[in-house]
């Protein structure tokens, strides 16, 4: 596990995850939507995207959480282990809202500085509709990774400690 791609729903803990990840494991963690969004939330273009990525996935080892479908085969290419968080939809959208008032009109340590936390309709519909919308293409697409590559499929709270406390 030297180059780590962290993916899942909005609220599934992917950005929680890597950071302990990164401490336990003295590895570079790169929060996507730290690099990605820009002052008072407007998008990093895909071809930036694109270019930043590249240069990450070059290093010798990394974390990398965030789902950025256009630009995924980058890192799942890159990576030899992909973790997917594939956590519950409810407790998605609870996660999500307690992070909005815990964050509220203040920047997350895992967001583009000046992204102040803020409620999204569209957001709480993308984590709702994600089991539907977004998890399918994803297995689907684990499923055709090379079996060279290592995929952890972690379905709970509990699944998500179990695979902190075997990194010891």
């Amino acid at each position: 596990m030297k180059k780590i791609v962290i993916i899942g729903s909005g609220g599934s803990g992917k950005s929680t995850l890597a950071e302990q990840l990164g401490e336990k494991s003295k590895r570079n963690v790169y929060h996507l939507d730290a690099l990605f969004w820009k002052p008072n939330w407007v998008g990093v273009p895909r071809d930036e995207q694109r270019k930043v990525q590249k240069e990450l996935v070059k290093e010798e080892e990394w974390i990398i959480d965030g789902n950025y479908g256009g630009t995924m085969e980058i890192r799942l290419n890159a990576a030899d282990t992909i973790i997917f968080l594939d956590i519950p939809r409810t407790i998605c959208v609870f996660r999500a809202f307690k992070r909005m008032l815990q964050y509220r009109n203040k920047t997350r340590p895992d967001m583009g500085e000046g992204c102040e936390e803020r409620f999204s309709f569209e957001f709480f519909k993308w984590i709702w509709e994600y089991p539907k919308t977004k998890r399918p293409k994803i297995l689907e697409r684990l499923d055709q990774l090379s079996k060279d590559k290592e995929v952890i499929i972690l379905k709970s709270t509990k699944d998500v400690q179990f695979f902190l406390e075997k990194m010891q």
